[in-house]
Order: structure tokens, then C-alpha cells, then sequence
């Protein structure tokens, strides 16, 4: 719905019946697989940079624990580190999935891949709108890393 003109959907539903009518149920899934390839070094780097930066913390300050506001901070460089590294797959997922609508052919991830870099560079390719994603991502990051933590915490105590 966001790279289609207003008056082709009407709502949600209506976009899934028409693709669904119109390509097959197959389109619908266009982009699963970088998504899913994605989420590998996203979840990989997001994790060990937030446990290594608490590691780190305990080392040189001396504190058992990270205060809250310094575990927001450890998950907002966690974030970061995380989006930047997946980015290029996440910029591939939405051209597959767009493919139909932009003019675009449908592709392989490797084709889309080199479509991107052929036609616009690899930094600026593959990285297009990162800078927006550093934005709200890592507040997002930093927020559900502390209410992790801070809610096992509590729960630990309860259990006691």
C-alpha cells in the first residue's frame, strides 16, 4: 500500500485478496527469505554487543549491574550495530516485495542484489534510508533490552 497509488487498495484485506486473485499466493511472499537471512546477524550482533558491553561494564566500573539508563545505552549501540550490519538485506527484502508494483522484475536475492549495486553503488544502494532506521531503531533496541533484563531481575527476586 505505501508504493501504490491511493485508489488501487482500499484496505488491508483488499490488497491480500487482489495479490492473492490477481499473482498467487506465492507473491505474498516475496522477501521471506532475506527477511529470515536478516535476521541471523541482526539477532547475532544485537545480542553479543549488548551482553559484551554489560560484560565490560562490570569489568571496569566495579558495579555487578548496569544502572537503567546505562543498559538503554548499551541496547541503543547494540541496535546499531545490528541494523547496520542486516540493513543491506532488510533494502533487498522491500525490492523484492515491490518488485511488481515499481517496475522492477521479479528476481533472485542474488539478482536483486546486484541490480542494486549495478544501478545505484553499494554504499548508497544498500543503504539507502539507514540513517532514518538510526533513529528510531536503536531507542527501540535500548527499550526492550532494559525491559528484558530489568523484568528478569524481577522475577528472579520474586522467585526467591
Amino acid at each position: 500500500m505505501a508504493v501504490t497509488p491511493k485508489e488501487m487498495y482500499s484496505n488491508i484485506f483488499h490488497v491480500f485478496i487482489r495479490i492473492s486473485r490477481e499473482e498467487g499466493l506465492k507473491t505474498l511472499y516475496h522477501g521471506f527469505t532475506p527477511t529470515v537471512l536478516g535476521v541471523i546477524p541482526y539477532a547475532g550482533l544485537s545480542f553479543f554487543t549488548y551482553e559484551t558491553l554489560k560484560s565490560l561494564h562490570r569489568e571496569y566500573s566495579g558495579h555487578r549491574q548496569p544502572y537503567p539508563f546505562e543498559r538503554m545505552i548499551f541496547g541503543a549501540c547494540a541496535g546499531i550495530i545490528g541494523q547496520s550490519a542486516s540493513y543491506p538485506l532488510d533494502v533487498v527484502r522491500r525490492r523484492m516485495q515491490t518488485a511488481g508494483v515499481t517496475g522492477y522484475p521479479r528476481a533472485s536475492i542474488a539478482c536483486t542484489l546486484r541490480t542494486i549495486v549495478r544501478e545505484e553503488g553499494a554504499v548508497r544502494g544498500l543503504y539507502k534510508g539507514l540513517s532514518m532506521n538510526w533513529l528510531k531503531g536503536p531507542i527501540a533496541v535500548g527499550i526492550s533490552f532494559t525491559t528484558f533484563d530489568l523484568m528478569q531481575i524481577l522475577l528472579r527476586r520474586l522467585q526467591s
